[in-house]
């Protein structure tokens, strides 16, 4: 049974004593407000600055339900790539998460599906579970091909790996149209999306998979609008941007499943 998964980004913000400070102001309200679920069905995952990581695994490490994940890696083990962060540098935090191919990654940093999905093939090496990203651009809903985008991100990126690797990857569907403008996807529209996700997946790799598979919804995520979305059938959680990042609107998330 897949687990519910609500993931915070906290993108370029907080220094260390700072995300410290939001870290520790998030896991009071959570005992002071714990949510139904176990850490068997649901999970908690804070996606900090790499400056973070270490601080806050020593904060989450009495919790099972939260993990800690980094916002990027690089596409080569090692060497002389100066400012790049390594899949092993992220495991020796001890986060178990990586998030790979934000739409903020593919825009500013033009990163390719061939790259990504060398990115993809390293965490997995190292025993990190990449939450891969995917999603359009408004126009490219305008001229309905969003789906065909979508289906290509996933193929070009992930469709190389076998069933048993694929276990290990979280999916979060971004309508970059949405994401920092305050418009949010329709709660129809976006499990029109994750449904026809799970379906590729399926197809892929045979409904088992699919269904095992968490597909988080990633755009514009809000403490109003949050149990809404997470009712759909097909929307395990949210990838959850500027709202991760205040402690009451966040946990409120966590407990709209």
């Amino acid at each position: 049974m897949r687990r519910k998964i609500a993931a915070g980004n906290w993108k370029m913000n907080t220094t260390l004593n700072e995300g410290k400070e939001l870290i520790e102001n998030m896991l009071s309200k959570l005992d002071e407000n714990p949510p139904k679920q176990n850490a068997d069905e649901l999970l908690v995952i804070f996606g900090t600055p790499f400056i973070t990581i270490e601080s806050g695994m020593q904060l989450v490490s009495g919790n099972p339900m939260v993990k800690m994940a980094a916002q990027n890696c690089y596409s080569e083990e090692k060497g002389a790539y100066t400012g790049e962060i390594s899949v092993s540098m992220i495991k020796s935090t001890g986060a178990e998460y990586v998030i790979i191919g934000h739409s903020e990654r593919r825009e500013y940093f033009h990163e390719s599906h061939e790259m990504l999905a060398k990115k993809v093939d390293l965490a997995l090496k190292h025993d990190l579970k990449p939450i891969f990203c995917c999603g359009e651009k408004l126009e490219i809903r305008e001229k309905n091909t969003h789906f065909n985008l979508v289906k290509r991100q996933i193929e070009e990126s992930l469709f190389h790996l076998g069933a048993e690797d694929f276990k290990n990857i979280v999916i979060a569907y971004e309508p970059v149209w949405a994401i920092g403008t305050g418009v949010t996807a329709s709660p129809e529209q976006a499990q029109e999306m994750h449904a026809f996700i799970r379906n590729l997946l399926a197809e892929r790799y045979g409904p088992k998979v699919a269904s095992d598979t968490s597909i988080l919804y990633g755009g514009s995520v809000s403490a109003k609008n949050a149990a809404e979305l997470f009712a759909n059938p097909d929307v395990d959680g949210g990838l959850v941007g500027g709202a991760s990042l205040k402690a009451d609107d966040f946990v409120t998330i966590i407990n709209s499943f």
